[in-house]
């Protein structure tokens, strides 16, 4: 078990949690290990797999997973991910929200899936990086907000930057000629919820062997309203808003631009270089493995939890 101390609200409970789900299988309880300021579980992980683990339970935000996925990607070590605080993108994809005791029962069923994961640099992604807009509303939202009023305080830091400058960028896809463009956010996924639920790519799938990439360039509220009433409606064609398929994407920009992977904020830079790795990471999802959607069916996991976060709060 990996957990971050600063986004787990009740240690006790999650112990209890994870305590009596794995008993209920004959599984040993797991060993333990916090994340720091310095490792945000990257170090932990990689240390759980040379000692042997087969699983890795993850708890925390959007570093805190993003970190083990770096870790476990190309290993036939499995990640569990068990969602903290208001959650994280890979639990929004995984369909579990906030609750631990659903992730736990996912891990315990048995559902195993091999999905691709996106690469930047030496780290590793599961659902999206992003240059632009996204990472600026990442910027803008508090983590109080974020405690207070879950994924809706995004709207919020969404709203401060509604209005701001298109950037300037060229974009290569897979090695073609550089497309000039000058959107407001590009992003590669690949898969496609936000947080909410909200389906942006509604072509991605986790293992086909393809980052989806959307280009979005609104230029006034009308625009952004229009994208984001056709992204809710799930609708084929999204204004304002361009598709593409690839395995390897690379953003140029004039300027240092604000950049997020899976949700948490890298260092701004001018470029932004994405390519795939298929079927490395081994994750835990909910049954039927074999669906594209990884959230699919996750309601029948999160009843089946109900007697393992039942007996968990019992002994308190």
């Amino acid at each position: 078990m990996i957990y971050n101390p600063v986004k787990v609200d009740d240690l006790d409970l999650l112990r209890r949690i994870v305590q009596e789900g794995v008993a209920r299988v004959g599984w040993p309880e797991p060993t333990w290990h916090e994340t720091t300021p310095e490792d945000a579980g990257r170090g932990q992980t990689s240390q759980a797999v040379k000692d042997g683990a087969e699983l890795v339970f993850v708890c925390g935000g959007d570093g805190t997973v993003m970190a083990a996925v770096t870790a476990l990607a190309g290993t036939d070590v499995a990640l569990a991910v068990l969602p903290a605080g208001t959650g994280n993108l890979l639990a929004a994809n995984l369909g579990l929200g906030t609750d631990a005791a659903t992730g736990v029962e996912v891990a315990i069923e048995g559902g195993r899936k091999r999905i691709d994961v996106g690469a930047v640099g030496d780290q590793c992604f599961a659902v999206m990086a992003g240059m632009g807009f996204d990472a600026q509303m990442l910027e803008g939202t508090s983590d109080t907000a974020k405690k207070h009023i879950g994924w809706l305080a995004y709207v919020g830091g969404a709203a401060k930057h509604l209005r701001d400058r298109p950037m300037r960028v060229r974009i290569v896809i897979d090695g073609g000629a550089p497309m000039p463009r000058r959107p407001r956010s590009v992003i590669v996924g690949n898969v496609g919820r936000l947080q909410g639920g909200v389906r942006l790519l509604s072509e991605a799938e986790p293992a086909d062997g393809k980052l989806d990439v959307a280009i979005l360039s609104p230029r006034s509220l009308r625009h952004w309203a229009e994208l984001g009433w056709a992204v809710v409606r799930r609708r084929k064609r999204v204004p304002l808003m361009e598709t593409y398929s690839a395995e390897r994407v690379e953003i140029f920009s004039n300027r240092a631009q604000p950049r997020q992977l899976d949700g948490d904020l890298i260092d701004p830079g001018k470029t932004l270089k994405v390519h795939i790795r298929h079927r490395a990471l081994l994750l835990c999802v909910p049954q039927p493995a074999g669906d594209p959607d990884l959230a699919y069916d996750s309601s029948a996991a999160k009843r089946a939890a109900e007697g393992v976060r039942a007996a968990a709060e019992e002994k308190a």
